[in-house]
């Protein structure tokens, strides 16, 4: 969040000035808002600085932060934090570590997560990337009923790379 400037901070000569209810007072001098604002004991906070002329509102400067930040807090909390777990797979992986492994992308899926699987290629296993889309095919049909393949399988350096995205 910018801060705005308020009060004396403004050093405009000729600014527009809206009062605490939203009603245009007009043009004039920052001074003789300034002692409008002090009459009414609320502060002048300059909202729109790149206007011609600039725009300064009347209001309670204090109330208007907590607000301000009371909102920004209740959106923070209605976000869905969206996380991406990986998992790592060989490509001369056994069927049962493979059920291991998809058994532990279920729960991720389940828990609303994204899941990365990677199939590592070491050494001579880069001459059978075949066998490493083999094993994602058949790790995404384990998954199948709980989540799906957001994006193919793509090889990516010595890696092949699958995303999968919880089914709804």
């Amino acid at each position: 969040m910018k801060e705005l400037q308020i009060n004396e901070e403004i050093r405009e000569k000729e600014i527009r000035l809206i009062d605490e209810n939203g009603e245009q007072l007009g043009l004039m001098s920052s001074k003789k808002a300034m002692e409008i604002a002090d009459e009414r004991k609320l502060d002048l906070v300059m909202i729109a600085p790149q206007a011609t002329p600039p725009v300064c509102r009347i209001m309670d400067y204090g109330k208007y932060k907590y607000e301000l930040a009371k909102r920004e807090k209740e959106a923070r909390k209605n976000q869905k934090v969206i996380n991406v777990k990986e998992i790592r797979l060989t490509p001369s992986i056994e069927i049962n570590d493979l059920k291991v492994k998809a058994n532990r992308a279920i729960d991720f899926l389940k828990d609303e997560d994204k899941v990365k699987v990677t199939v590592r290629f070491r050494g001579r296993e880069m001459g059978h990337t075949e066998k490493g889309m083999e094993v994602l095919n058949k790790f995404s049909e384990l998954i199948s009923e709980y989540g799906t393949v957001d994006k193919q399988p793509k090889l990516e350096g010595r890696n092949m790379v699958m995303h999968l995205n919880p089914k709804n």
